[in-house]
């Protein structure tokens, strides 16, 4: 009987624990709009160091705004595996 007690103790923790981190999941995380976020808010991006946040920057003052997500892969050093990482996390509203 003790043994299923402590079983049952242990589920009703991982159930709490769950219910408390739900919540959590279920944030959506904010998109960082491409054409107009600053050097520092596009390091946060996957693979995005500040050397490639700065050439963000560079291309869209030079080239004018990004018209799609996909547009990134056109600056220098950003491709496809990039892009891909960072699909859901980038916008160019």
């Amino acid at each position: 009987m003790n043994r299923r007690r402590k079983v049952v103790a242990l589920c009703m923790v991982i159930g709490v624990v769950m219910a408390l981190a739900l919540p959590l999941w279920a944030e959506e995380v904010e998109k960082i709009n491409i054409n107009n976020a600053s050097v520092e808010e596009l390091t946060h991006l996957k693979g995005v160091g500040a050397k490639y946040a700065e050439r963000i920057v560079q291309y869209r003052e030079e080239h004018g705004p990004f018209t799609c997500v996909e547009d990134i892969i056109k600056v220098p050093g950003i491709g496809p595996k990039t892009c891909e990482q960072n699909e859901d996390l980038i916008t160019v509203e």
